[in-house]
């Protein structure tokens, strides 16, 4: 494949590895779930692809009307989440893609962006609503009892010290900056000035995917997109956390038929009565060291990939407290 033109904004984690995976033919329609400042969007656009693409962020839509205006009639942006990414297009008269990518997490576009609340590194209003409405970071810290916030911290970032930060934080409450969460957390945590890794950085990931119910929404994007593809269809799916690429994982090996225990702990489960709706995932990508020069984001990234079936996609599914348990 030749090499494709960079978005100046935006350069997304493993890309020519995506567009790989996606195996694009020219004149195909494929899906951009998680569209952000267009990377992803751009690269399937110059492999030859008409592009619908999606988003739950009202900025992200509107700064990509110019490139829109730029693939002149070659991509569709709506406004929405990815988890319902079948209805939207539905609406749109498209029943079928032969595509689909997701690129988990926050986007670069939204950490850079110290009014979003999502980072840490400046300081700016306790946000980290990616749709920009419902309960702010904020907002949940200020009203959640100690136990509460110490299970997200714990769950959905890795924080072994969880409960000592939740107690910190109720102390220092009501929390209405990021400076102020930061301050509280490395405190908690004892962190001395200067020290490589941040320790506020596991407990803002966790109270951003709390927030935007990020695991929920992967799990419903996952099943949406069975529905999407056609038959030879594929899917591509960047993670950024364990618990995310678990999900994907069992998700995956689920639907393909496999061995869907999430532990080696646990007896593997009966096969699945019903069809695989996917065929065995290829075998999981990382970036090189090269892009981890060029791209620190690029360091916990994980592109895992499948192909459809032409068997029916399931209703419902049983990855969800199987992958997140483990």
């Amino acid at each position: 494949m030749s090499e494709l033109p960079r978005d100046p904004r935006h350069d997304p984690v493993l890309r020519e590895e995506v567009i790989a995976a996606l195996a694009i033919t020219p004149g195909e329609r494929h899906a951009d779930a998680t569209f952000g400042a267009g990377g992803y969007t751009r690269a399937m656009l110059a492999a030859g692809a008409a592009v619908v693409a999606c988003d739950r962020d009202p900025d992200a839509i509107a700064e990509g009307q110019a490139l829109v205006a730029e693939a002149g009639g070659k991509l569709t942006l709506v406004h929405g989440r990815f988890g319902e990414i079948d209805r939207l297009l539905g609406e749109r008269g498209i029943e079928a893609v032969d595509g689909i990518v997701f690129d988990i997490g926050v986007s670069s576009m939204q950490l850079d962006r110290d009014e979003r609340g999502f980072s840490f590194q400046k300081d700016g209003p306790l946000d980290m609503r990616m749709a920009q409405e419902g309960e702010s970071a904020a907002d949940w810290l200020n009203r959640a009892d100690e136990a509460e916030i110490a299970d997200v911290l714990y769950h959905y970032g890795d924080e072994r010290q969880s409960r000592r930060v939740a107690r910190a934080i109720v102390a220092a409450r009501p929390l209405s900056r990021t400076g102020e969460l930061a301050s509280v957390i490395r405190k908690a945590l004892r962190h001395p000035p200067g020290a490589p890794k941040d320790p506020a950085t596991k407990s803002f990931q966790a109270i951003r995917i709390h927030i935007n119910a990020e695991l929920d929404e992967l799990k419903a994007g996952l099943e949406a997109a069975e529905r999407l593809l056609r038959p030879g269809g594929r899917l591509a799916v960047v993670s950024f956390h364990s618990t995310e690429d678990r999900i994907v994982k069992s998700f995956l090996r689920e639907r393909s038929g496999g061995d869907v225990r999430a532990s080696r702990h646990r007896p593997a489960l009966a096969p699945p009565a019903r069809a695989a709706t996917f065929h065995p995932p290829a075998r999981k990508v990382r970036p090189g060291k090269a892009e981890e020069a060029r791209n620190p984001r690029a360091r916990s990234a994980t592109l895992r990939s499948a192909v459809r079936t032409a068997a029916p996609a399931w209703s419902g599914g049983t990855t969800t407290k199987e992958a997140i348990s483990c």
